[in-house]
């Protein structure tokens, strides 16, 4: 299944990891809004965690479609995801996004953090209320 990301961490416009993977790769960035999750700090980058009360803010990366498949494998192992590994820090999962620019809806990729993962960050975690890794503090 061919989507746009949803990024909302390190992976964002002037964050570290935006240049290393995304930059020159990209058709489309445009902010973008995640419903039904909250942003916990990990820290020194997030994690979405499926929360009904919250919004979490990010960009919609639509990648180059010549790029698309080694873009995939790249974000996979920076999220250290492997398909079906109990050991996953996150999980990926397609999530309705709502585009900034227009409000329509459209499904992404998102990586969202494990079940395990997620229980941790809910018990004690930092929640970032902004819903916004950029406007932390």
């Amino acid at each position: 299944m061919t989507l746009p990301f949803f990024v909302y961490g390190t992976l964002r416009p002037g964050e570290g990891n935006h240049d290393v993977f995304l930059r020159g790769r990209t058709l489309a960035e445009e902010p973008a809004r995640l419903a039904g999750a909250a942003l916990y700090d990990g820290p020194g980058y997030p994690y979405v965690v499926e929360e009904p009360d919250g919004v979490v803010s990010g960009e919609l990366v639509t990648p180059l479609p010549e790029e698309y498949e080694q873009l995939l494998v790249a974000l996979d192992r920076l999220e250290e995801y492997a398909p079906g590994d109990a050991r996953n820090l996150y999980e990926r999962v397609a999530k309705p996004v709502v585009r900034g620019a227009d409000g329509r809806t459209v499904r992404a990729w998102v990586y969202v953090a494990a079940p395990p993962v997620a229980a941790r960050l809910r018990a004690g975690g930092t929640r970032i209320e902004s819903g916004d890794w950029l406007t932390r503090s």
